[in-house]
């Protein structure tokens, strides 16, 4: 007898049980066989017949005796049965719940004490009825290696039967309270077991029918390094997963050469741990796959999941999640510059009027407020890649803004480089803000022009089209739902190299030479598309060129009854003289904008009255409670914030208008200021001009 390690039950291997042995008296034997042949010839002289009858009826009677003794011998009186080996007996004898040994066909072999207390002595398992059924399927599944379960009903209690092999042919059956799991041995079982046999279980022959039959790759391996071992056998899935599995390959061909020696050094370095190895896959370099191996006496079972789509998900949002942490920086960035674009204009404009046309200082100042400009451009192209731009939507027909950007678009071209447009029929209305499309057309064709002039020319191609929503995915937008609304660019360039396509829309990085490139084009169109519902997918071979392509969604007009006609208002032209009356509240805790923009409204005829932070605004409203005009204030400043300060002050303020001016976009904090009414905004950074315009517009509104 021999025990051997389970994950469910210790195996205890028995030698076959020996046979019951019978004995036959031989006196017995010749006694019938006499009497037979006494009835033989004392019926012949009844049957009056001759020789030839009489013989017959000798040799009938003959071999009558003759089956009746083989018969008697063959179910001879038997002896008292032989027990199973001792060990056997003492094992189930230590276990506190009833346990047996029982055969493939439910013949109980023996049992212990309260087995036979609980079940009686019943030769066999039960041969019919709910628990035969379920037992003999605990059976069936303790021949393929697993713990078996079975329901029994016992003294008006259901009980669980757990069937475990131990053996060939021979099977542990326990009787547990419901939900039982692996044998829990007692101390005095324990003993036994120790004193029987301590032998380990020879190495796994086959997989299991788990392993057979997973969705993942499974093979049992046959040496002592797992990488170098050959495979015994394989499941279907791991020529699915790795091209490959056949008995006798080298498990570590299937594995990418580089990625298997780091992980053969991970594995015997003992690094590795719980966690699987991860490789990649010899047959596709770019198909990742996690390796899980356990061991057991000498042979491996390996376990190969293929996680390539797990890992471009986990790449993408981690980008997603770089994007965002650079586009949160870059907006915060833009606002506080765009308080130091304010101060400048503000000042070059108090400047202006003391150096007009003609004075020396004068191309210098404008030399300073054009420097300045492509300094607020900058800022614009930071605020559209982090998504904070403030976005003025209107109804666009994608066709008609290609057309008249064309002319403008042939411009930014040399002469060696061909543009050709190709407008599809029946083009969507998409709703968008008309100068970020601009912008963002522009920068990619401005990006095709570049790439081609290194190859000496070429021709870039615009197109424009309807696409169904199966188009959509076909062409690079996976998540597409509907039609799109489609904008292409694309070039016979170089193309963009594989080992760059994932940084393309990074800030700041660029391919260009330095001095030639801010990195910002293709980041700033990525933000354009993303704050416009879009999406963008680039599609690229090496010496094939690349094209862009812009999807935005359809726009589908809510059907509503038509307005009955009225007069167009006519539209306000822009003020000319910019002076006024008033009483302002200026409320901005930067000391630079605060300090130049009330000077130069003071200038305009407009009482100011100044406030670095919302609290001291608030007094200030409360002070002078209706007789405020106009409140000017900015977002976000340190304590009270700009929407929270108009809330509180709108008691005192009546119904008189308020303007916010910030670096940030009017959408972050438009639903703040839900249910106000004569609030309106101004984007930094701003000049005296564009500042005095909207503050003249705004009082004769209210006016």
């Amino acid at each position: 007898m021999q025990i051997t390690d389970s994950p469910e039950a210790p195996t205890l291997a028995m030698a076959e049980p020996p046979s019951k042995t019978r004995k036959t008296d031989p006196l017995i034997a010749l006694a019938v066989l006499f009497f037979l042949l006494a009835v033989a010839f004392a019926a012949a002289p009844l049957l009056n017949a001759g020789p030839e009858t009489l013989a017959g009826s000798l040799l009938l009677f003959g071999l009558a005796g003759v089956c009746c003794l083989g018969l008697f011998v063959l179910r001879g009186a038997p002896d008292e049965p032989v027990e199973p080996e001792a060990g056997a007996e003492a094992f189930l004898a230590a276990l506190d719940e009833p346990a047996a040994v029982a055969a493939p066909d439910g013949r109980l072999l023996t049992a212990n004490p309260a087995w036979r207390a609980s079940m009686g002595p019943a030769p066999r398992l039960p041969k019919s009825g709910a628990a035969a059924s379920s037992l003999f399927a605990a059976l069936a599944t303790a021949r393929r290696g697993d713990l078996g379960r079975a329901a029994i009903r016992m003294g008006g209690q259901e009980h669980e039967a757990l069937v475990s092999p131990i053996g060939p042919r021979r099977f542990l059956v326990r009787l547990t309270g419901r939900g039982s799991g692996p044998l829990a041995l007692p101390s005095s079982a324990m003993e036994v077991l120790n004193a029987v046999a301590s032998a380990k279980a020879p190495p796994p022959r086959v997989l299991d029918a788990f392993a057979a039959a997973s969705p993942f790759g499974a093979a049992l391996l046959e040496g002592e390094d797992p990488f170098e071992a050959r495979i015994v056998e394989a499941n279907p899935a791991l020529a699915a997963v790795a091209k490959g599995g056949e008995a006798g390959q080298v498990f570590g061909d299937l594995i990418e050469p580089a990625s298997r020696l780091d992980a053969a050094f991970r594995l015997h370095e003992g690094r590795a741990g719980p966690a699987p190895l991860e490789v990649r896959l010899a047959h596709d370099p770019t198909r990742i796959a996690h390796l899980y191996l356990s061991q057991s006496s000498g042979r491996w079972v390996a376990y190969l999941v293929d996680v390539s789509e797990q890992k471009q998900v986990e790449l993408q949002l981690s980008q997603s999640q770089k994007m965002q942490a650079i586009g949160q920086l870059a907006g915060g960035v833009a606002h506080d510059f765009n308080n130091l674009l304010t101060a400048i204009l503000m000042q070059l404009d108090v400047l202006s009027t003391r150096h007009p046309v003609g004075d020396p200082s004068y191309e210098g100042l404008n030399e300073i407020k054009q420097t300045s400009m492509r300094a607020a451009d900058l800022v614009r192209k930071l605020l559209a890649f982090s998504r904070k731009q403030t976005v003025q939507r209107e109804i666009l027909d994608v066709g008609e803004m290609i057309s008249e950007s064309e002319v403008l678009l042939r411009r930014l071209l040399h002469e060696d480089i061909k543009l050709v447009t190709d407008y599809g029929r029946n083009l969507p209305h998409v709703r968008a803000d008309r100068s970020q499309l601009d912008t963002a057309i522009m920068n990619l064709v401005v990006n095709a022009r570049d790439a081609i002039r290194s190859h000496g020319g070429g021709t870039i191609r615009i197109r424009t089209a309807r696409v169904t929503q199966e188009e959509a995915r076909n062409l690079g937008y996976p998540s597409a739902v509907g039609d799109q609304a489609m904008v292409e660019v694309g070039d016979d360039g170089p193309g963009i190299p594989p080992d760059v396509m994932d940084k393309i829309f990074d800030p700041f990085f660029t391919t260009k030479p330095v001095g030639e490139g801010t990195g910002l084009g293709l980041a700033t169109v990525y933000g354009i598309v993303k704050q416009s519902d879009g999406w963008i997918a680039v599609a690229s071979k090496p010496g094939e060129g690349a094209a862009f392509r812009i999807f935005l969604p359809v726009h589908i007009a809510p059907a509503q009854a038509a307005p009955a006609p009225q007069a167009a208002a006519p539209k306000r032209p822009a003020a000319r003289d910019l002076s006024g009356a008033g009483r302002i509240l200026f409320v901005e805790d930067e000391d630079a904008v605060r300090g130049v923009a009330a000077k130069l409204l003071r200038a305009r005829g407009y009482e100011v009255i100044e406030a670095a932070s919302g609290e001291e605004a608030l007094e200030y409203a409360e002070t002078h409670a209706g007789e405020i005009d106009l409140m000017i204030s900015d977002v976000v400043m340190p304590g009270m914030q700009g929407p929270d300060l108009l809330k509180q002050a709108r008691q005192y303020l009546g119904a008189a208008p308020v303007m916010f001016i910030s670096g940030y976009a009017e959408s972050e904090f438009s639903d703040l200021l839900e249910g106000e009414r004569n609030v309106s905004f101004l984007p930094k950074p701003i000049d005296i001009k564009t500042l005095a315009e909207r503050v003249k517009q705004e009082l004769q509104k209210a006016a």
